[in-house]
């Protein structure tokens, strides 16, 4: 009985030893923390609007015949690139060569019968200039029957370009450059003129990107424009203004396009209007195109003139009770809380403060849920963390000295 009460006792003590709280680390045990810091950016910048689009060829063509018959090759090969003039289908020559024989055979009838018509023409002029030895309705009836013969062979020799039109659209031939989609129709199929769709063919440089921008944004802009201070900006649909473009997996928009379409109206059910910008495509060492009709897209475009800002990482900025702060350290290495208005975040991932930082100010850019205000630290200078991207179109900023 006393061994199974020591047990107890034992399980209680160890059951109290495990309710005590831990011991809290003092606050104070590293007054001097290592911290990365680094000094704000200064350059200047343009503000941007963001949107979605789809790239589309900028000829798109479906192939369809202008002849009917069987299709007796096909020579290409399926999701190749073609070139314009290249022969995409051969159907059956035969039935239209054998019209456009026929075809030649009247028009060499014609001809003789025009030969002899003029020959008749001739004689029955000689002959009236005896007087009386012809009338002249029958020198009417000659001079008709010629020119009834001239026209007759004219019919026919138009007979015979569309009878050699038809054998030449035995063969189908592709009317751009561009990239073949697969076989519609295959060997030994009838096509019918006009109707029966072979495949298609799109071209791949240069490309289009169409966007639609809300009328929020449109209504943002025009404001922009028409007061002083953007007097010489430009609107978001004004043609031949710069845009950028990022693709779903790419960071940022590296790509750069020109804008060369606007709608003439706002649609008045989605209330956005239609945007087209034209951009140079990328072909990679197989010659695969980068951009390929259909693909989503991101469009940035610049709404507003360049001006002078601050930026800084956006991890360096911090969230309390919804609104934000950046921690700055002054001359004696000690941090100071301060609240900042942020703007638009850039395409090399900073941020713009339009508010609450001064030149060559230095903030925390790594750590800031680590520190507190009034914390003296060792300060880690680095350069301020910018993204660059995989084909060197930005690089890294340098900071302000």
């Amino acid at each position: 009985m006393f061994r199974y009460f020591s047990a107890a006792l034992c399980i209680f003590i160890s059951m109290l030893l495990g309710c005590t709280p831990p011991k809290l680390p003092d606050p104070d045990g590293d007054k001097n923390p290592a911290v990365q810091v680094s000094t704000v950016v200064q350059r200047q910048i343009t503000e941007n609007v963001r949107f979605t689009g789809r790239f589309n060829a900028i000829n798109y063509v479906e192939i369809k015949p202008r002849a009917t018959g069987y299709v007796v090759s096909t020579p290409f090969k399926e999701g190749s690139y073609v070139q314009k003039g290249d022969l995409l289908f051969a159907i059956d020559p035969r039935p239209y060569q054998a019209k456009l024989d026929d075809a030649s055979g009247q028009v060499k009838l014609y001809e003789a019968k025009l030969k002899l018509a003029k020959a008749d023409n001739l004689r029955a002029k000689d002959v009236g200039k005896t007087p009386g030895a012809i009338s002249k309705q029958e020198l009417d009836k000659y001079v008709a029957a010629e020119e009834e013969a001239v026209a007759a062979v004219e019919a026919s020799k138009a007979s015979l370009e569309v009878r050699n039109l038809d054998l030449e659209f035995c063969s189908v031939i592709s009317p751009i450059s561009g990239r073949i989609s697969k076989y519609f129709v295959t060997l030994g199929n009838l096509v019918t003129q006009d109707s029966t769709q072979l495949t298609t063919v799109v071209s791949e440089d240069p490309i289009y990107c169409y966007f639609d921008a809300d009328e929020r944004t449109l209504l943002k802009v025009i404001r922009k424009v028409q007061s002083k201070k953007e007097q010489s900006a430009s609107t978001i649909d004004s043609i031949d203004r710069p845009v950028f473009i990022g693709l779903a997996d790419e960071k940022g928009f590296p790509h750069q396009g020109t804008l060369n379409f606007s709608s003439n109206l706002i649609d008045s059910q989605t209330g956005t209007i239609n945007l087209r910008a034209i951009i140079k495509n990328i072909f990679k060492n197989d010659k695969t195109p980068l951009f390929v009709h259909g693909m989503f897209c991101r469009v940035l475009v610049p709404i507003s003139n360049p001006k002078n800002a601050i930026l800084i990482a956006d991890r360096a900025i911090g969230t309390d009770q919804g609104l934000k702060f950046v921690y700055v350290m002054d001359k004696d290495n000690k941090l100071e809380y301060r609240r900042v208005t942020v703007g638009e975040l850039q395409p090399d991932n900073l941020r713009a403060i339009e508010s609450g930082l001064n030149a060559d100010e230095k903030v925390v850019v790594s750590g800031i849920h680590l520190v507190r205000p009034g914390t003296i630290i060792k300060p880690d200078l680095i350069e301020m963390p910018v993204t660059q991207f995989l084909d060197g179109s930005l690089t890294e900023t340098k900071p302000s000295k």
